[in-house]
């Protein structure tokens, strides 16, 4: 069977197709791999922010295209980059294992985000970003930062910017490990739903593909991301919300669930923590939402979306 994987054309889009494809190609029954390249239009337009132009979901249309004219059979994607709800024709077959989920600090002339003087501009394209660094940090400017991993280095080492906020799991996956000056603790900064999971689209109803790739599926991060995903599905959240959430197993088959919602000049945060069973991810994440809730998030995300 020959299987052709869409991906975009940035470098660690396609770092993550062949990630997939040297998987696929070692399963029982994959006799080809092929990646189709193309440029979304998220990749696109640079010159304004994502809540701006329609969020996140501009990295996949194009992808999804491709599986419903028939020239794809596979999209692989960001964890943070997909939508909360897809279109009933599209199927997530479920998330692969984490890489790193942490944020990761990268300077060129300071160690951390602690390190750096009033008035120190950080850049950063993401609102639930800005917004914790802010509540931490109100002595720090943060301005926009659009582009691919490697157009947002170097932007840093033009000396536009004293420091950035980067993905760690990036960085790890297009071997950059020595640009990060520290990683920042999820206790300071809680990474966006799905930050360090690849996962996997296909065809709603193709059998066949879906049962092909299910051996790539790690079931216990499906379950921990689907919490992740539950609490910003069930509260509105996009990329116009400073929103983050991450679940980890702290036992076998058992999870932690800490989510936070704050306003985008990050004066006002909350937070809710659950814990519970893998099987009961869902109610994981309800009972999360329901601690969020009680503290005015809902009002917070709709605020969020007028700014």
């Amino acid at each position: 069977m020959k299987i052709r994987i869409a991906s975009r054309e940035s470098r660690l889009a396609m770092w993550q197709a062949e990630h997939v494809r040297d998987r696929l190609v070692a399963l029982s029954g994959v006799t080809e791999v092929e990646i189709v390249g193309m440029t979304t239009q998220g990749d696109q337009i640079l010159d304004r922010s994502l809540a701006k132009i329609g969020g996140k979901g501009l990295f996949i249309k194009e992808l999804e295209v491709a599986l419903m004219e028939g020239r794809a059979d596979l999209a692989v994607h960001s964890g943070k980059d997909i939508p909360m709800d897809l279109d009933p024709e599209f199927q997530l077959v479920g998330f692969m294992t984490r890489e790193d989920p942490r944020d990761a600090f990268v300077s060129n002339d300071f160690s951390s985000l602690d390190d750096l003087p009033p008035g120190s501009v950080v850049g950063s394209s993401s609102l639930r970003r800005q917004a914790q660094v802010l509540a931490r940090f109100p002595h720090l400017v943060v301005q926009p930062l659009r582009g691919n991993l490697d157009t947002r280095l170097g932007k840093l080492d033009r000396g536009e910017y004293q420091a950035i906020v980067l993905a760690a799991a990036g960085l790890k996956r297009l071997g950059l490990v020595d640009r990060i000056r520290s990683y920042i603790p999820t206790e300071h900064m809680l990474p966006a739903v799905g930050q360090g999971a690849l996962g996997l689209e296909i065809r709603r109803g193709d059998s066949v593909l879906y049962e092909l790739v299910k051996p790539l599926i790690d079931p216990v991060c499906t379950c921990l991301v689907s919490a992740e995903r539950q609490v910003s599905r069930a509260l509105g959240g996009s990329c116009q919300t400073p929103l983050g959430g991450f679940a980890e197993e702290t036992s076998p088959g058992s999870m932690r669930l800490r989510a936070m919602v704050a306003s985008v000049d990050g004066q006002r945060l909350v937070t809710a923590q659950s814990t519970g069973a893998l099987s009961d991810w869902l109610d994981v994440a309800n009972t999360a939402v329901e601690g969020l809730r009680k503290q005015g998030a809902e009002d917070m995300v709709k605020q969020a979306r007028l700014t």
